[in-house]
């Protein structure tokens, strides 16, 4: 299982928390690559719910992640 910035960025409008089928079946209906599919498919299964799609990949990065000033713009 691997993830990237593009594979990850179709799961940040999912309907958080969601449980492993509840994101492959979001995937598949929003037209999310094939590989999306597959990394949710190879996820743990014990029937409780991803509260984000930092449960399911840690090293996602957010906007405090991106070192620049809001205030600039």
């Amino acid at each position: 299982m691997y993830w990237t910035l593009e594979l990850a960025s179709y799961l940040e409008d999912a309907p958080w928390p969601a449980t492993k089928e509840e994101l492959i079946d979001y995937s598949v209906r929003s037209g999310a690559p094939l590989e999306v599919v597959e990394n949710l498919q190879e996820l743990e299964d014990d029937g409780q719910p991803y509260e984000s799609i930092e449960e399911i990949w840690p090293d996602y990065p957010t906007k405090e992640d991106f070192l620049f000033n809001d205030d600039e713009y």
